[in-house]
């Protein structure tokens, strides 16, 4: 079996020089109005996505008083989506790859409008985490394919930036979902504040299949479980994507243990603070919006490596300065932590579409992949050490991960990072 593997490893290996054989491709260049489009697009994408899939984070005490349900059982309208939109990125990428990017990424994100307008008319539980599961499964198509999609038509020299601007679109759809929903359920519905955040989503995802140009650089390749294997093979031997697909585990898993605990914190003394205010703090998410973007520019002088460790750098700083018991330091901490893991996400997420030569596709959705188990599966085991030391406990276990990081980081040999 594992010779069978090794075959299918270096046939495989062989056809990069067949697919990278064609003609010579048409980039999109910086300043053009194409790649305005295209940055307007999948802004628009970035938006609704993340409005969607966090849109019911504020809402889970709602949740609670109507259907009965402890806390734990509230979170699950969210964690089904991000344990689906995981699941989904394993396949949606390589569906990319023998379809066509846009596609994809269009029909996802309709369909996950739609999923969004028909939970806010759901009246059991059940009924709800049908939906928001599959709604986690469609929006995998656009967050594993866009980034693809830029890594093939933006020009290398700007990709970086462009997959900057597409993270703080993230960014801000991840914030906006949080508080647009946090208002609205103080005036309506939880049934309405979701069908407003989805009829606004459907305008975004409107606006994306009108103004994302066709792919021109894009080569399909059939759909076989063979080359699927064999393009998964290449992607686990290269020097460098395994390394950035543990990064992206430890990423995200760090930005959700952190977050995740930080509210309990600030609702003990010295703090007693709300619950209202507590949701409020998640607007430091907006540092993202400027630091990736930003770091592109430090790539171009840096290197990848060199940017990616100091990003992560700046992320354990953020935790120290969290420890003094003043408010303004916990919201200045959090901002410097937050200002570094988008820059780390950046770099990382550019960084695979630059390195990956076969299934871009593929490659993108495995780091995603990654990246949203990290959420699962590190934000869940943050909770034993909160139990054990409290803040102290989980800012020993955030930079422990972030430690391991930057030392598989600097594995990476200065040639591979440029």
């Amino acid at each position: 079996m594992l010779n069978r593997n090794n075959n299918i490893y270096k046939n495989c290996k062989n056809n990069i020089i067949i697919n990278n054989s064609h003609k010579e491709k048409t980039y999109i260049q910086k300043g053009t109005i194409v790649f305005n489009k295209v940055i307007l697009a999948l802004f628009a994408a970035g938006l609704a996505t993340f409005s969607i899939l966090y849109c019911v984070q504020p809402i889970l005490p709602t949740f609670s008083s109507t259907f009965h349900l402890t806390p734990a059982e509230s979170s699950l309208s969210l964690s089904v989506a991000t344990a689906s939109m995981a699941f989904g990125m394993l396949f949606t990428g390589s569906l990319s790859d023998t379809f066509g990017r846009k596609v994809i990424m269009s029909t996802s994100l309709l369909l996950a409008t739609l999923l969004t307008i028909l939970c806010s008319a759901m009246h059991t539980w059940l009924e709800i985490i049908v939906t928001r599961t599959f709604t986690g499964l469609s929006l995998s198509g656009v967050a594993a394919v866009a980034m693809t999609y830029l890594s093939e038509e933006i020009h290398p020299n700007v990709l970086p930036f462009a997959i900057g601007l597409y993270i703080s679109g993230n960014t801000i759809g991840g914030f906006s979902g949080r508080f647009l929903s946090s208002v609205l359920v103080n005036y309506c519905s939880w049934g309405k504040s979701l069908f407003i955040i989805g009829m606004l989503s459907l305008i975004g995802s409107l606006l994306f299949v009108c103004l994302l140009p066709p792919s021109k650089n894009f080569r399909s390749i059939s759909l076989q479980p063979k080359k699927i294997l064999g393009n998964f093979l290449i992607q686990l031997h290269d020097e460098v994507l395994p390394v950035l697909f543990i990064i992206g585990f430890i990423l995200m898993g760090s930005f959700v243990t952190l977050f995740n605990y930080v509210g309990y914190r600030l609702m003990i003394q010295p703090f007693s603070l709300n619950q209202v205010i507590i949701g409020l703090i998640s607007i430091v998410y907006l540092t993202g919006a400027y630091s990736s973007p930003k770091a592109s520019e430090f790539i171009k002088k840096y290197g990848r490596k060199k940017v990616l460790i100091y990003s992560l750098l700046i992320m354990i700083l953020g935790i120290i300065v969290t420890q003094w018991n003043y408010l303004i330091f916990i919201i200045l901490g959090l901002m410097i932590f937050s200002s570094g893991f988008f820059s780390a996400h950046s770099v990382a997420s550019s960084w695979i579409g630059h390195r990956s030569q076969v299934a871009k596709g593929q490659a993108s959705s495995l780091y995603l992949c990654c990246y949203y188990l990290g959420s699962s599966i590190l934000g869940t085991f943050g909770g034993f050490f909160w139990s054990l030391g409290s803040w102290l406990g989980i800012s020993f276990f955030i930079i422990a991960i972030l430690l391991i990081g930057i030392n598989i980081t600097n594995r990476i040999s200065e040639e591979e990072s440029h």
